[in-house]
C-alpha cells in the first residue's frame, strides 16, 4: 500500500476534497480505453487545481520515490494512462479552463482538461477553428491530445495537433515550472522544447497550459462517398485524387467487415457488397469547393468506382460522417474485446496493407475489421475478440505482430496517432534499431532520472 505519509502530505497541498483513496474510486483509474491490457489500482487519485498544486504533487512523488501518471478523459488506446500499483494517478480534469482566444494572432491558450470539442464550440462563434480532430473529439482532453500527439479524420489537409502547438507550460520532474515557445509565428530559440513535449506520453513533463494555433474555418465544404468493388480500385483512387493536387480536408476508407458493421448500426445508406467505400470531403472557399468536388467525382469515376454520391445537403453529409465516426462503437459490439490498432503506411502502400490484414486474419483465424484515414496512410485494423479465450488472444497478439511487421517493411511506422504507451514498447528496436531505442531512454533519463513521470511507458529502465 501507498505509505500513509503520502497521502497526508498531499491531501496538504490539495484538499482532502481532491484526494481519492476509496477502492472503488482507485478502480475507475487502473483502465484506459486499451482492450486486453493489464490493470493496477493506484494508492491515490488527486486532481489539482493550478499549476503550483502540480507541481507540489510532483516535489511530493520524488521526495517519496513515487511514480506519477498524469490523465485526462483516458481515451487512451496504447495503455499510455495505465497506472503501476501503489502509484499516484493526477487527474488534469479541473484544470479545464480555455483562458484566451487571441483573434489578432489567432490563438488559443488552454489548460490541459478542456475537451477538444468545448475549444472548436468556444472560437467558432469568432469564425475560426482549432483542426486537429481525433475520433474521440467529444471526450479527448487537449492535454491527452498533446501528449499523445493526436492525428484524426482532418489530417491530410490540416494536419495533426504537433502541427498548431506553439507553447506550452509544463511541470518538469523535479516539480521546476517552464514555459516555451508563444505567439510568434517565428521562433527558433534554443532547443525546440515544445516538440518535444508533444507526443511525449507525460514521460518527461507534464503539461499544464498549451497555446494553440487557430485558422478560420472554411467557407464551404462538401462530402462524398465512392463505392468500389476491389480494394486496389480504392487505392489507386486515393493516390489519383493527390496525384491531381487535390488536397481533401478528409479522405477516409472503410473495408466490407467495417461497411457491414456500421450500416447495421447507423442505417447511413452504406453499400453492404462494397469491397471498400471512400469518404471524402473539400472544404475552403465556395468556388473553390464547387470545383473541386466536380474534379473529385470525374476522377472517382476514372479510377471505376462503382457508385459515386455527393451529400446533397448538411443532413446527408452529417449522416456520413456519423457513419465513419461510428466505426468503432459499431465494432464494438460485435464481440467483447475490441484491439485497436493504428498501424501506419504511405497512402500508396494502402492496397498492400489492407490485403495483408485479410491474410493475417485468415491465417490466424481472427474477425479484422479495417477502417481508418486512407489520405495520410494510417489505417486501424480492428480485431474483434474475446480476452477471456486464451487461445483466441494468442493468436490476436501474433496477428498484431505481423501487423506491425507488415506496416514497417512497407516503409510504415508503429503508430500514426495512438502513441506507444505499453501496448507497442516491444517494437520499437523494429523501427528505430537499439541505438535509436537506447536514445530515447537516455532523453527520459537526462529529464527524469528517477523514472518518476508515467514510467514503463515507450521506454522502461534498463
Amino acid at each position: 500500500m501507498l505509505a500513509r505519509e503520502v497521502i497526508e502530505d498531499l491531501i496538504k497541498v490539495l484538499g482532502k476534497e481532491n484526494v481519492l483513496t476509496e477502492q472503488e474510486d482507485l478502480l475507475t483509474y487502473a483502465y484506459d480505453a486499451t482492450a486486453a491490457m493489464k490493470h493496477h489500482k493506484p494508492g491515490v487519485v488527486v486532481s489539482p487545481l493550478n499549476t503550483e498544486q502540480v507541481a507540489e504533487v510532483v516535489k511530493i512523488a520524488n521526495r517519496y520515490k513515487v511514480p506519477v501518471y498524469p490523465r485526462g478523459s483516458g481515451t487512451n488506446l496504447s495503455g499510455g494512462t495505465i497506472p503501476s500499483e501503489d502509484s499516484i494517478v493526477l487527474s488534469m480534469l479541473n484544470l479545464n479552463k480555455i483562458l484566451e482566444v487571441d483573434q489578432d494572432n489567432l490563438t488559443a491558450t488552454v489548460q490541459p482538461g478542456v475537451i477538444i470539442q468545448d475549444l472548436n464550440n468556444a472560437v467558432q462563434q469568432f469564425g475560426l477553428i482549432y483542426p486537429p480532430d481525433p475520433g474521440t473529439v467529444t471526450t479527448a482532453t487537449m492535454g491527452g491530445s498533446v501528449s499523445e500527439c493526436s492525428g484524426g479524420l482532418r489530417g491530410l489537409k490540416y494536419g495533426v495537433t504537433k502541427h498548431y502547438i506553439m507553447g506550452l507550460q509544463v511541470v518538469l520532474a523535479n516539480g521546476e515550472v517552464i514555459r516555451w515557445g508563444g505567439k510568434t509565428v517565428k521562433n527558433v530559440t534554443g532547443y525546440d522544447l515544445v516538440a518535444l513535449f508533444t507526443g511525449a506520453e507525460g514521460t518527461l513533463g507534464i503539461i499544464t497550459e498549451i497555446l494553440v494555433k487557430l485558422i478560420p474555418a472554411p467557407e464551404a465544404r462538401k462530402s462524398i462517398m465512392a463505392v468500389f468493388d476491389d480494394v486496389d480500385k480504392a487505392g489507386k483512387a486515393i493516390a489519383s485524387i493527390i496525384r491531381n493536387k487535390i488536397i481533401p480536408a478528409t479522405l477516409e476508407i472503410m473495408d466490407n467487415v467495417t461497411i457491414q458493421t456500421v450500416e447495421h448500426f447507423v442505417h447511413a445508406g452504406l453499400p453492404l457488397n462494397a469491397e471498400a467505400v471512400l469518404l471524402i470531403e473539400v472544404d475552403g472557399y465556395k468556388e473553390v469547393v464547387e470545383r473541386e468536388a466536380v474534379l473529385v467525382e470525374q476522377i472517382l469515376k476514372d479510377e471505376q468506382a462503382a457508385d459515386v454520391k455527393i451529400a446533397k445537403d448538411d443532413k446527408e453529409r452529417d449522416l456520413l460522417w456519423l457513419a465513419r465516426r461510428s466505426a468503432l462503437p459499431a465494432l464494438a459490439q460485435k464481440r467483447p474485446t475490441t484491439v485497436l490498432e493504428d498501424a501506419t503506411v504511405p497512402r500508396s502502400k494502402i492496397p498492400d496493407m489492407i490485403k495483408a490484414i485479410r491474410k493475417i486474419a485468415e491465417k490466424h483465424k481472427l474477425n479484422i475489421a479495417t477502417f481508418g484515414h486512407a489520405g495520410d496512410g494510417n489505417l486501424h485494423p480492428t480485431i474483434l475478440t474475446d480476452e477471456r479465450d486464451q487461445d483466441e488472444m494468442k493468436r490476436v497478439h501474433l496477428a498484431v505482430d505481423e501487423i506491425f511487421q507488415t506496416a514497417i517493411s512497407l516503409g510504415g511506422t508503429l503508430s500514426g496517432e495512438h502513441g506507444i504507451g505499453v501496448a507497442k514498447m516491444k517494437y520499437l528496436d523494429w523501427e528505430f534499431g537499439e541505438a535509436g531505442v537506447a536514445l530515447l531512454r537516455s532523453m527520459k533519463e537526462a529529464l527524469d532520472p528517477n523514472y518518476v513521470l508515467n514510467p514503463g511507458k515507450i521506454v522502461r529502465r534498463d
